[in-house]
């Protein structure tokens, strides 16, 4: 039954505000879940724009098999964040999803998204943004699609492609061959690519733990190599999902440290089935989250490594001596942050790094914003929204920042929090405390409006 059958919570869309031309111009790059929430945010603003995705279906990430070519999306995919967390705030799951929705049921919902809010016809599908580079004060945006190669002008880009999509393979490679296949985790799709093979799965994600966990259940041999450990955390704490209890934004970070922390005791440290003792307490890392891991490496369906020494012929060698036979090595080692269509010398990202003023906005180049671009403890999709709401404030007039001083100085100390907070690693550098990060912009989007006033008034009584 189709999801705007089924769902009983959402209000009626509020009529679209035509879009106004005396507002800035956008671009959006991208039509997966942040660029839906940029799009519907500039589309109830009346902000004109165009929504460019390069596959022929929104939804990103989400969408098993999408047409784009990048998604990562596998068989048994679900999300990591309960449906209630992960949603939109107008736009809620429907009641009778599970407590974490299938990927399915995921590109469902940002379908239905899109259609409740009627904003489908500004999406341009099949489109590439192929170049994005300064035009004068504004932008220049070169698309490839059933059109050819085109050139427009916009006042601001949005950009919204995503950073699991670009495969971050071992660095340097590790010594030694291998003869049988290797692939990344970002090309698997179903355990069938995994039935009956002796197989090696390197990493310590989520990716990596349901990876490992469906190998168990149809490979014939499955290994998981881990070089650091890291605290497993269940999805559920006494039946109820984990992230249910959610903390006030205001809240300082040693709350929702120990909160994580609560969360590793209950359940339970996996070094003692195996897997590396973690070096660093829990909070100190990205969460990880799985139910299945843990019985597949009691019953020994998965068999646990330290990280990888060398590779030699047929077998893989680890630290501490051991060899394991393998004909397939799945590198579930993570993603690059990229953005192909920036020239080098206009942006670029060392290592995954790229500081952002309340993880949006580029200081050093005007008109330019980041939607999506955070890893959060907890989902993106809220606070895509939120991002994508203080841009349009940004357009349309009702928004007016700060000093650049003072964009400097936020953006450097958040930068620094971060690095504190956290091991070193390219997986934090983009890392924000969900609750905190919304607080932080609201905060921040009702200063802005504070001097849009007392700039209207000063300009009236001049």
């Amino acid at each position: 039954m189709p999801y705007a059958v089924r769902q009983r919570d959402v209000a009626p869309a509020a009529a679209p505000v035509p879009p106004n031309p005396a507002f800035p111009r956008a671009c959006i790059i991208g039509a997966g879940s942040s660029g839906l929430a940029a799009a519907k945010a500039l589309h109830a603003a009346g902000v004109p724009f165009d929504c460019f995705e390069q596959g022929s279906v929104p939804g990103g990430n989400w969408v098993y098999d999408n047409p784009n070519g990048v998604s990562a999306c596998y068989e048994t995919l679900q999300i990591n964040t309960s449906c209630p967390r992960m949603a939109f705030s107008d736009f809620p799951m429907p009641a009778d999803y599970p407590p974490y929705a299938r990927h399915d049921q995921v590109a469902a919902y940002f379908d239905a998204y899109v259609d409740h809010f009627a904003f489908r016809e500004r999406i341009t599908f099949n489109t590439t943004v192929v170049d994005v580079s300064r035009a004068g004060s504004g932008w220049g945006v070169v698309t490839h699609g059933a059109d050819g190669e085109l050139t427009r002008h916009y006042d601001a880009v949005l950009v919204a492609n995503g950073h699991h999509w670009d495969p971050r393979w071992p660095d340097p490679v590790y010594p030694g061959h291998f003869d049988g296949e290797q692939m990344h985790s970002h090309d698997y799709r179903s355990g069938e690519q995994l039935r009956d093979r002796d197989v090696v799965v390197v990493g310590s994600g989520n990716s990596a733990l349901d990876i490992a966990s469906e190998a168990g259940r149809g490979a014939r041999n499955t290994v998981l190599s881990q070089r650091r450990g890291q605290w497993i955390l269940r999805k559920f704490t006494l039946g109820l999902a984990s992230d249910r209890l959610a903390l006030p934004g205001w809240m300082p970070w040693w709350a929702t440290r120990a909160r994580l922390r609560f969360g590793a005791l209950t359940s339970g440290n996996a070094a003692r089935l195996g897997l590396p003792q973690p070096d660093h307490a829990p909070g100190e890392s990205h969460p990880v989250q799985s139910e299945e891991i843990r019985q597949a490496l009691r019953s020994g369906a998965v068999i646990p490594r330290p990280g990888i020494e060398r590779l030699d012929g047929s077998e893989v060698v680890f630290t501490d001596g051991t060899r394991s036979h393998a004909d397939l090595i799945v590198w579930a080692t993570g993603y690059n942050v990229s953005f192909p269509f920036f020239d080098a010398d206009l942006l670029s990202v060392e290592k995954n790094n790229l500081p952002l003023w309340k993880r949006t906005v580029h200081p050093g180049l005007p008109g330019l914003f980041f939607i999506g671009l955070l890893q959060p403890v907890g989902a993106v999709m809220p606070l895509a929204e939120a991002q994508s709401r203080w841009v349009a404030e940004h357009l349309t007039g009702r928004y007016v920042p700060p000093a650049a001083s003072e964009i400097h100085r936020q953006m450097m100390a958040d930068h620094e929090r971060v690095r504190r907070r956290f091991y070193a690693s390219p997986r934090h550098t983009m890392e924000v405390d969900f609750d905190h990060y919304l607080w932080d912009l609201a905060r921040e989007r009702r200063r802005g409006a504070t001097r849009t006033r007392v700039a209207a008034a000063r300009v009236a009584a001049a």
